[in-house]
């Protein structure tokens, strides 16, 4: 089955964007997925073509109308399970990737200035996620991470199976540090730099000793947050 993300956006011409390159634009090429954009703006009743006005109580910037993205909302046969991408919203983690990876057909919402009229939100049940702690232009490169970060977990995308489960956040845990030819490597430092001997050893079992004692220790420094 095809995975399906409809997308709700004042500039439709910024997708497919990085998703039609390497391994997302292969999987599109090959249908394991694929994307329409509803661009808000067509939706507007006014000559202006107007999306946006002042928000009540004052402040800065301008909010993206109700009345419009509903109209453009509803001109999708199957929303789907809808989400806004927001930084007030659910934090994007691995496994709401994993969940939302098996959600097809999916809409995603796509703000520009400072955000969308509230009211929408509520009415038809979106959900908001965020992609991290700070603020982007638009919605727009965050639905693409959010999008790659599925994509890359649909069946056939990936060449090995079994990389998935080997990367950061799969396990809770950071992922392991990686070596690769050649062996003994004459750095610009002037110095000759080897790899782990254990990662030469042949032992399978102590380099999966070794892997998982590195993830804990990298996690432990840059990510105690995820022991907890």
């Amino acid at each position: 089955m095809t995975w399906h993300v409809n997308i709700l956006t004042l500039f439709p011409e910024m997708f497919p964007g990085t998703l039609g390159q390497s391994l997302s634009g292969k999987a599109l090429e090959n249908k394991a997925w694929s994307y329409s954009t509803i661009s808000i703006r067509d939706f507007a009743n006014d000559k202006h073509k107007t999306v946006d006005d002042t928000p009540f109580g004052g402040g800065a910037g301008m909010v993206m109308r109700a009345d419009v993205i509903e109209s453009a909302l509803l001109s999708i046969k199957e929303p789907g399970r809808k989400i806004y991408l927001s930084p007030r919203g659910t934090p994007l983690t691995q496994n709401l990737v994993r969940e939302l990876s098996f959600a097809s057909p999916m809409t995603l919402l796509c703000g520009r200035y400072e955000g969308v009229d509230q009211r929408v939100l509520d009415v038809h049940g979106f959900e908001e996620v965020s992609i991290g702690d700070y603020v982007l232009s638009g919605g727009e490169p965050a639905a693409l991470i959010l999008m790659d970060a599925c994509i890359r977990l649909l069946p056939g995308v990936m060449g090995n199976e079994a990389t998935p489960f080997e990367e950061s956040f799969s396990n809770g845990l950071l992922e392991y540090p990686h070596y690769t030819r050649p062996a003994d490597w004459a750095a610009a430092d002037g110095k000759t730099h080897g790899v782990p001997e254990v990662l030469t050893s042949g032992n399978h079992g102590k380099v999966a000793q070794w892997r998982q004692e590195q993830s804990k220790s990298l996690t432990r420094k840059r990510r105690p947050d995820l022991l907890k």
